[in-house]
């Protein structure tokens, strides 16, 4: 669960990225730095928020709980998204509309979930 909810604020930003980096022709590497920026921020937002609700923290503090964890991990899962979907010519389509861009996604996803997986497993059980 712990990795699904990872990828879950990772993919937010990933797509929302890559999608305004692809439409404003910014270039592979811009819009992979955007993308991967953007990941960051939605992964470490949705990751704070049970926090904050589970253990009635502000969000500086929820941030501090889990920085290491998201980090790694959603550090991991840009490696690989960004990587794969660049394979597969997701970043270099020329618009959201062309199925360039979307396979890359179709690929990317998954096997950013599989290698973080493994991680976010050991992250988990140094943690208990």
């Amino acid at each position: 669960m712990a990795t699904l909810h990872c990828l879950t604020g990772c993919v937010v930003g990933e797509v929302i990225g890559l999608a305004i980096g692809v439409t404003a022709s910014l270039g592979v590497w811009p819009t992979m730095l955007l993308a991967t920026a953007l990941a960051y921020a939605t992964g470490f937002s949705l990751g704070a928020v049970p926090v904050m609700r589970r253990q009635e923290v502000g969000l500086f503090a929820a941030i501090r709980i889990i920085w290491f964890g998201e980090a790694v991990s959603i550090g991991v899962m840009e490696i690989v998204m960004n990587a794969v979907d660049y394979q597969m010519g997701g970043v270099q389509a020329p618009s959201v509309f062309a199925v360039a861009f979307w396979r890359g996604l179709l690929f990317a996803i998954p096997a950013s979930f599989l290698a973080a997986w493994p991680v976010n497993w050991i992250l988990l059980r140094r943690a208990f």
